[in-house]
């Protein structure tokens, strides 16, 4: 599924998300105190700065991966 989603698509996907609860949680009467802003802040940045340290594109090729693809046959991988 994450496979055709770019990181900005989840990334907003996230922020609406935390901003829908966000305003069911002020409609429902929740108490907007200090530490109540202080955990939604938490809730809303850190989730995705950890996706985007996480998120990286594919793994450089190994020096073994790149030795193989040049020392096979051509023919190898016709079948």
């Amino acid at each position: 599924m994450l496979n055709n989603m770019s990181r900005a698509r989840l990334l907003g996907t996230w922020f609406a998300a935390v901003a829908v609860v966000f305003a069911c949680s002020v409609i429902a009467g929740a108490p907007m105190t200090v530490g109540a802003l202080e955990l939604w802040l938490v809730v809303c940045l850190v989730p995705p700065a950890v996706m985007l340290l996480v998120w990286r594109g594919a793994p450089p090729e190994t020096v073994a991966e790149l030795l193989y693809a040049v020392n096979r046959p051509l023919d190898e991988g016709r079948q």
